[in-house]
């Protein structure tokens, strides 16, 4: 029988530890964290993701502000924005939410943020320290599957992990941190150009699927006592729930888990550890203040 990897309760549990430090912190007249979070449009997926960051900021102690503009801004009025952030003492972390209007560069925006305040770990400065071993920011999502492994015990030396998907954001660092000593998995990348893919997914121990496509893994790609990580989130649409959608991932969950060892829940897996990551390189940030 397989069992869920409840990120909900992980999440819960690193945020208990991190409150106690915040409340060390208070105790000792020190600086109380502040994460900010600007947000660009009226995305839902991005509104109700930073509803939570900004609840997630209550629940531990720390300060939080959101800054919201609408989807029209010039990039030169996001990049200002960003530079005072960067320039403000009291903000110790921040983001801003992807993704962005097309007419806004992305990888100007990421590049902008000062790498001592990037809680979602993306700067190229903090990337390249994660790729060598050195202390940084880690990006939010794989520190937050690698936190799900290690806390549920998973074994990962020695073993197959095949990552599905190969964008900056998940596959490519989540592929690094696995190899990394300590570790120790064997990991192979697949993409959307790589041929007989299932002929690798069937191999893996642990598959990490990150690739954006509803459903996309299913029974016949895994093998019996794989580990499963799904990281997919689409929107799609479902009448019969008040939203008028739901969320489902890039596994087919009902077919694939009763081969499964271990297996994330989508919602409920890795959503919740990716938020809480950013809460803890935040408080990394405002401990080196």
């Amino acid at each position: 029988m397989y069992k869920i990897i409840d990120g909900k309760k992980v999440a819960s549990e690193i945020k208990r530890e991190i409150a106690g430090e915040v409340a060390k912190l208070k105790r000792e007249g020190k600086k109380i964290p502040h994460l900010a979070a600007i947000l660009v449009g009226n995305n839902g997926s991005s509104e109700t993701y930073v509803a939570n960051k900004v609840k997630d900021c209550e629940e531990v102690g720390f300060k939080s502000t959101l800054i919201r503009f609408g989807s029209e801004i010039t990039e030169t009025v996001l990049l200002e924005k960003i530079e005072e952030l960067n320039n403000d003492p009291d903000i110790d972390g921040f983001i801003v939410q992807l993704p962005l209007p097309a007419h806004i560069s992305e990888n100007k925006v990421i590049e902008a943020i000062d790498p001592r305040k990037d809680a979602d770990g993306f700067h190229p400065v903090n990337i390249g320290k994660m790729v060598i071993g050195l202390p940084g920011y880690l990006p939010a999502t794989p520190y937050g599957i690698v936190e799900l492994i290690r806390r549920y015990g998973i074994k990962t030396s020695g073993k197959n992990c095949v990552v599905i998907g190969r964008s900056n954001i998940v596959g490519r660092p989540v592929s690094i941190l696995l190899s990394q000593k300590g570790m120790d998995a064997t990991v192979t990348v697949v993409h959307s150009r790589t041929k007989n893919i299932e002929d690798i997914i069937i191999c893996a121990d642990i598959i990490i699927a990150a690739i954006g496509s509803p459903a996309f893994v299913k029974e016949d790609m895994v093998k019996n006592g794989a580990v499963v990580i799904d990281v997919g989130t689409t929107r799609v649409p479902d009448p019969r729930t008040k939203s008028g959608f739901k969320l489902v991932g890039d596994v087919d969950f009902e077919s694939v888990a009763p081969k499964c060892s271990y297996i994330t829940p989508v919602p409920g897996g890795v959503g919740p550890m990716t938020r809480v990551s950013l809460l803890r390189n935040t408080l990394i940030a405002a401990k080196k203040d």
